[in-house]
This record gives structure tokens, sequence and C-alpha cells, in this order.
């Protein structure tokens, strides 16, 4: 094909998509990152904050509609609790991200093997952004980033 041709359709449509794809990849992931834990993390930080509003509502709600295999429903409602609003604060804050993260994904198993077993999208949508989190960390726009030097040494980052 000469310069001055004009290409024809699928050349145009090839290029247009590899336009697209490196504009694409050319997002930052920090961004993506960031708005995985705002959004796990207004989750998790809403169901903590109802639990505690009514504690005894809580309690009634896990003696009789959130049954948990090898723990009691007072055992069971405040390590929900604790990992819903620790979590959050840490997932939030970009803090110890991929450790907070694990506990959450257990809660979001609990939670659709045991308790809402027909929300499976909801948390598949949950455990793919924790396991996200998990294997890749919180990102640039976090506290772990600063910390890190710190914690693992200069050269070892």
């Amino acid at each position: 094909m000469s310069p001055l041709a004009i290409p024809d359709r699928p050349d145009r449509l090839r290029g247009l998509l590899l336009q697209v794809h490196t504009l694409a990849e050319r997002f930052p992931l920090s961004l993506l990152q960031l708005a995985f834990r705002i959004s796990l993390a207004a989750v998790f930080w809403k169901s903590g904050l109802t639990k505690i509003a009514s504690w005894d509502i809580t309690l009634l709600l896990f003696y009789n509609e959130y049954p948990v295999p090898l723990l009691g429903p007072e055992t069971a409602a405040l390590l929900a609790t604790a990992v819903e609003l620790g979590g959050a604060v840490l997932i939030a804050l970009g803090l110890l991200t991929r450790l907070a993260a694990l506990p959450l994904l257990g809660l979001v198993f609990v939670i659709q093997v045991f308790v809402y077993t027909e929300n499976w999208v909801e948390h598949l949508g949950w455990a793919a952004m924790l396991l996200f989190l998990v294997t890749r960390g919180g990102g640039a726009l976090s506290l772990d980033r600063l910390l890190r030097p710190l914690l693992l040494g200069r050269g070892e980052h």
C-alpha cells in the first residue's frame, strides 16, 4: 500500500483497536487500587456500623439468621464486626493492605457459604477486588507505599 492510499477498513479498525489498547494500558493502576480500596472499605464500614448501632438486634440476627459453624453467635458477631470495622479502616488507608484484605476475604467466604448463598455475584465482586489487593497491594496512593522503605529497607523494594 502506498503512503497516499486510503487504508482499507480492517487496517483502520486494527489501528483504532491498537490506540484504545495503548491508552487503556496507560491507565494508572494506582487509581484502580484506590477505587477498590474505597469501595470495599465503604461496604464493610457501613456493615460494621450497622452492627454496632443496635447490638441487641445484631445478636438476634447471629442467633437466628447468620448461623456460623464452630462459633457461638456472640463470638461470631464480635469477630465479624471487628473484621469489618478494622479491615475497612486499614483498607481505606492502604495500611497493611495485603494483610487486611485476608480476613475480609475470609469473611466474604463465610457470608457466601453460610449466610447469603444467593448473593454470589456480589460476593464474587468483593472477593475479586480483595484478591486483587492481596496480590497487588494498596498501590502508590497508600500508606503502604510510604512505609515500605521503613519496613523493608531502601534497597529491597
